[in-house]
């Protein structure tokens, strides 16, 4: 069984989340929060409308009230939810391939769930009897379920034809939310390329930073159910980064495939990170005396250079442990508004609950605007330290600490690189891997001792060459 990871439950969306999984989910859902109501809104994958579907069955047969919000991007989801005080069920996988997708559950504070939450969530999923039952038969549809018919309704009549389309009301909120954040200031002049991924901000993105003045020229905004994040998006940027240089436009702006996170692209076409991003924010806004508390939080994959960055600017840096969710924890614990992962999930905190690709895609826009200082010259204020990261697959999840020569090594790599570098070596949470991270500020020597250790790794633990 599927249990939460950092970003809910998520897997190939035929093999992991099979109908009966999802039915017994909502329900499980339904039990543990107990609302009168659940918003269930989803990205464009080709099975969002099934899960969809299927969520709002068990829900219903719980007796809570499914509202349909169809395609929106994650963070106008969470924004809705916080908005209304109605908890969330959100169908995506993210940046993965369209064959993945996921269910996320958020609260009625428009964040995701307390660990606690979760785990009576799991625990009901699998006390559930209608779990049990849908289990053992390996049913991967509810065509023989008791609630079938109205399955079938739902999909024809809320779903159907209008499959990419997004819940009007809901979206013009948060469209007006974005709108807000920029104190009335606008992007007029400002050329954007903006790549939507074919996901769920291919339509309300455009809308968005048009609306704000912004000249956009759109990329891979035709989603058809299978395009999503497939060689676009934030993890594929190579055709931003021509067309930007091509049109000769101020920055690129590139979505993942639920909107939670972008990757920009300077006038150079030269790629702009979420650590980036976030150091130039921090700066301004601490130059603005808006960066609460002095200091960000970051994770401890976020790059030295960001560190030095916000050490020569008197800013502090709350780290935390690999994932969103710690992000946002610690920018609670520290009272921090600002936040987020080099992967370009940023969060504002005065203005959202989650990361927001086209909230930090306006609040960059603004920056370049209020300062008059190209994209290049912002992201300048950081100098990046070359980073190698390999994964060494291993047989099964293990336990670093059980390893006396690896942490021997990894001391004796610290004292080798001193000032000038970091290690980091972790066990993935959710998959037999062991992460190794080197930087330094010679890229030979980054490799040297990347390789280093993934060969003890490899002798250790009996590891293979991770895909």
């Amino acid at each position: 069984m599927l249990r939460f990871g950092t970003d809910g439950v998520r897997g190939d969306a035929d093999n992991d989340l099979p109908s009966w999984f999802v039915d017994a989910l909502a329900r499980a859902v339904a039990r543990v929060l107990q609302p009168e109501r659940v918003f269930v809104g989803r990205d464009t994958r080709a099975s969002g409308p099934r899960i969809e579907a299927e969520l709002a069955v068990g829900l219903r047969a719980e007796g809570v009230d499914p509202v349909l919000l169809g395609v929106l991007p994650t963070p106008a989801i969470a924004f809705v939810a916080a908005a209304e005080r109605v908890p969330a069920a959100i169908v995506s996988a993210s940046h993965n391939p369209w064959s993945d997708n996921g269910v996320k559950v958020i609260g009625a504070d428009g964040r995701k769930l307390p660990d606690e939450a979760e785990a009576a969530i799991e625990a009901e999923l699998e006390a559930s009897s209608s779990f049990v039952a849908f289990a053992t038969r390996r049913d991967t549809r509810l065509a023989d379920a008791q609630d079938s018919g109205e399955l079938a309704a739902l999909t024809a009549i809320d779903t159907g034809t209008a499959s990419f389309a997004a819940d009007g009301a809901s979206a013009d909120a948060y469209m007006a939310h974005l709108l807000s954040t920029l104190g009335g200031r606008r992007l007029d002049g400002v050329e954007v390329v903006l790549d939507c991924a074919n996901g769920a901000g291919f339509d309300i993105g455009p809308r968005v930073l048009r609306a704000a003045g912004a000249q956009v020229r759109v990329l891979h905004a035709a989603p058809d159910g299978r395009n999503i994040n497939d060689g676009c998006g934030s993890t594929h940027p190579e055709r931003l980064r021509r067309t930007v240089v091509e049109q000769g436009a101020a920055l690129g702006l590139a979505l993942d495939g639920d909107g939670d996170r972008v990757i920009a692209v300077d006038e150079h076409g030269e790629l702009v990170d979420g650590d980036q991003l976030m150091t130039m924010t921090a700066i301004d806004m601490h130059a603005r005396g808006t960066l609460r508390n002095g200091a960000i939080a970051v994770t401890v994959m976020s790059n030295l250079g960001l560190r030095r960055a916000m050490r020569a600017g008197g800013i502090r840096v709350v780290e935390t442990p690999v994932g969103d969710r710690n992000v946002v924890a610690a920018m609670q614990t520290n009272d921090l508004v600002l936040g987020g992962e080099q992967s370009g999930h940023i969060v504002y905190s005065e203005y959202a609950t989650t990361g927001d690709g086209l909230l930090t895609g306006l609040f960059v826009c603004d920056l370049m605007q209020r300062t008059n200082r190209p994209l290049s010259a912002l992201a300048a204020q950081m100098t990046r330290v070359p980073q190698v990261l390999v994964n060494v697959r291993v047989a099964r999840r293990v336990d670093l600490a059980t390893s006396a020569a690896l942490a021997e090594a990894v001391r004796s790599v610290e004292q080798e690189l001193g000032q000038t570098g970091r290690v980091l070596v972790r066990a993935s949470g959710t998959e037999p891997l062991v992460r190794v991270m080197i930087e330094a500020d010679a890229q030979s020597v980054a490799d040297t001792a990347a390789e280093r250790l993934r060969s003890l790794v490899t002798s250790e633990f009996g590891s293979a060459e991770a895909p």
